[in-house]
């Protein structure tokens, strides 16, 4: 099993930025994705960001391109989103997520696909 835990978030304004961070324990993930999701009030989870574990290659959302970075720290088993140029409708609660996978993992953008899940932290931002 695989336990994350998040941390960060908060209210900022418009434009503002924020930072989440996401640490893994347990059977930790050794290959596959790690991956940002939110869900508004009312919506459905959504894809925000992934990262695969073993590359390091890195998967975005088109709403969310060029203002949010998805990074990782192998050796803390973290990993983190970077949101800047936050705007209201970025406004949800984010939660990470482990999609363990062999070598040759696929992205998948789908939250169902996901093993484990954190506790999710809100992220408000303020017109």
């Amino acid at each position: 099993q695989v336990q994350l835990v998040e941390s960060g978030g908060g209210l900022v304004q418009t434009g503002g930025s924020l930072s989440l961070s996401c640490a893994a324990s347990g059977r930790v993930l050794s290959s596959g994705f790690m991956g940002w999701f939110r869900q508004a009030p009312g919506k459905e989870r959504e894809f925000v960001a992934a990262i695969n574990w073993r590359s390091g290659n890195t998967y975005y959302a088109d709403s969310v391109k060029g203002r949010f970075t998805i990074s990782r720290d192998n050796a803390k088993n973290t990993v983190y989103l970077q949101m800047n140029s936050l705007k209201p409708e970025d406004t949800a609660v984010y939660y990470c997520a482990a999609d363990q996978q062999g070598f040759w993992a696929v992205l998948h953008r789908d939250w169902r696909e996901y093993d484990h899940w954190g506790q999710g932290t809100q992220v408000t931002v303020s017109s």
